[in-house]
């Protein structure tokens, strides 16, 4: 059985998580946040999340993950058979991750510090915002999936973008970066009714308090 490691209160954590319970692939969790000798006995960034396969390969980077539980466990695929098709797919999560997600985390520390980010540094996470609006306009189809008529791997890596461009992108710029795609929020809201989504969330939801304890007392360990 695979068992994941990392924490719930992360989108990427689950990313995964939610991937396999789509595919129905047995697993367990394991608890354990970023910066811990432990990860990074099986973790070699020490990122979250991490996979050990059953027979005790670790694995990490999210993307690798999918890739690796998509080729693994090929029942119930995630990517179209045709290549074209399927690098399509991965453009758009490719586009997603680039643009949407890694510009919206530079705001998480400010968020977590309870203040607003410098203009300057506003200005440059909107630019590339802007630049991920029009990339992805061009590229979803929401018809009724993101990239087609199927659901794929963009449809869950994308979800799971969006909730790091809401919770710091969005908030901070005072800007509802996802009303600027047309289909993007109804799309979004649709993923999040599914039994899977809320399954996943009730995760989130109950790890929050136990991560925003643990990251407060990184910080006044640091500050001491």
């Amino acid at each position: 059985m695979i068992t994941l490691h990392g924490f719930a209160a992360s989108n990427y954590y689950n990313l995964v998580k939610h991937v396999m319970l789509y595919k129905e692939v047995p697993f367990q969790e394991n608890l354990i946040y970023s910066g811990s000798d432990e990860l990074l006995a099986i973790s070699p960034a020490g990122k979250v999340p991490a996979i050990t396969t059953a027979d005790g390969q670790h694995l990490s980077e999210s993307s690798v993950i999918c890739d690796f539980i998509e080729e693994a466990y090929p029942e119930k695929p995630l990517y179209p058979s045709d290549p074209g098709e399927r690098a399509a797919v991965r453009q758009i999560m490719k586009v997603s991750e680039l643009y949407m997600e890694l510009p919206s985390r530079r705001f998480i520390p400010y968020a977590l510090a309870g203040k607003g980010a410098p203009d300057p540094v506003k200005a440059e996470v909107r630019q590339v915002l802007e630049r991920a609006v029009g990339a992805m306009q061009r590229l979803c189809t929401f018809s009724p999936w993101i990239a087609g008529d199927k659901q794929t791997m963009a449809d869950i890596y994308v979800y799971y973008v969006n909730t790091i461009v809401t919770s710091y992108g969005s908030r901070l710029l005072d800007w509802d970066v996802l009303a600027e795609i047309p289909g993007m929020k109804a799309w979004s809201d649709s993923m999040g009714q599914s039994t899977i989504a809320q399954n996943v969330e009730a995760g989130r939801v109950a790890n929050t308090p136990d991560f925003v304890a643990y990251i407060k007392a990184r910080l006044a360990a640091a500050q001491a």
